[in-house]
């Protein structure tokens, strides 16, 4: 079986450095836990970090939290769904709103649980996902101030997940504007302002934020420790917090080019022949134990930099080996490192075993 490690003391390192970042400049910072899926042994390690704020988009992963610690304060992180709004109540502390219908069904479900459901409501920003538009926000937040059992949070906005739009200083800046903007009309305070997840973190580094900016969600860069601007790893951090591991379960020298009427293959491709140069080559390929109900291949690189990846089926991975210095052997583990939508695939799998190291 092909499992996913997560290597604890990477992680520690990384939790560290972030939380030093963020305490340093006055910043509320809470950890988004959905690419976790609601794994118990990974939710028990993010909390034994001292997590005193986790983020997911699943009220059932809020619920596995609060099981696990009710102290924690859970945020919801996308706009509720109508069915959704009893489980949100009950395990969500916090949660991102767009909507007035939306809200004033949390209202009434907060009334019957006696309970007070904080929310951020969600400003358009430019990456035309969830958001209030800007010109209508005034009239929005007046709505929401006169439902009970309701508290506003604060305001927020979220970029880059949809269109690519990335946080600027200007973006933030706004942001900061529509909180002036806010408390001046209704003469109230505005605790957060939200300023997006890990994508913000290099405006954070170069000291770039507004200080009005003072709460951000962060997953990506905790667990992969990725400068989303460039791409690269963040001086400091580790970007293999995961790490996946698939057994080989054959290896042979085959030809490289198919033989047969050609057809598409199970995920809806087409193999080309090409006569080329390098027509008839062979080369050594190793299949793994893993394929793309677990996976993408796009989303995983061998450790083995001369290691290629051929491509994957349903449940296998096909690897040519003909460079490595290694040589490998059946029941040989092949290890990848990972993107964060590889994880995301690998920690929903059921298929997959999960470890710490």
């Amino acid at each position: 079986m092909a499992f996913v490690k997560l290597y604890r003391e990477k992680l520690k390192e990384n939790y560290r450095f972030l939380d030093q970042i963020f305490k340093s400049r006055d910043i509320q910072w809470g950890v988004v836990s959905k690419m976790l899926c609601g794994n118990e042994i990974y939710l028990k390690e993010i909390i034994a970090l001292g997590v005193k704020e986790i983020h997911d988009s699943r009220a059932s992963n809020l619920q596995k939290i609060k099981s696990l610690d009710p102290e924690i304060q859970t945020v919801y992180i996308k706009p509720p769904a109508k069915r959704s709004i009893e489980a949100i109540v009950r395990y969500a502390d916090v949660s991102f709103n767009t909507e007035i219908y939306t809200i004033q069904l949390l209202s009434k479900e907060a009334q019957k649980q006696n309970k007070v459901h904080k929310i951020i409501i969600m400003i358009e920003m430019g990456d035309l996902r969830e958001g209030v538009m800007g010109e209508e926000l005034v009239e929005f937040y007046g709505e929401v101030l006169s439902l009970p059992n309701i508290e506003i949070r604060g305001i927020g906005t979220n970029l880059n997940c949809l269109s690519g739009v990335m946080p600027t200083q200007d973006k933030l800046i706004q942001l900061s504007l529509y909180k002036q903007l806010i408390e001046a009309k209704f003469n109230i305070h505005i605790p957060w302002v939200s300023g997006g997840t890990s994508v913000a973190i290099p405006l954070i580094l170069k000291n770039a934020r507004p200080m009005a900016v003072n709460h951000f969600r962060i997953g990506e860069a905790l667990f992969f420790g990725k400068d989303l601007f460039t791409g690269e790893t963040i001086e400091g951090m580790y970007n293999d917090v995961f790490k996946l591991y698939s057994e080989i379960i054959e290896i042979t020298e085959k030809p490289d080019t198919p033989t047969g009427e050609l057809g598409e293959n199970v995920a809806g491709n087409t193999f080309s022949i090409e006569q080329t140069e390098d027509f008839g080559r062979t080369s050594l390929r190793a299949i793994l134990d893993i394929g793309l109900l677990d996976m993408q291949p796009q989303y995983i690189s061998p450790e083995d930099g001369d290691i290629t990846i051929i491509d994957a089926s349903s449940d296998m991975l096909v690897i040519d080996i003909s460079y490595s210095k290694k040589e490998y052997k059946v029941g040989d583990l092949v290890s990848f490192n990972l993107k964060y939508m590889a994880a995301l695939y690998l920690l929903n799998s059921d298929y997959i075993e999960k470890k710490i190291e």
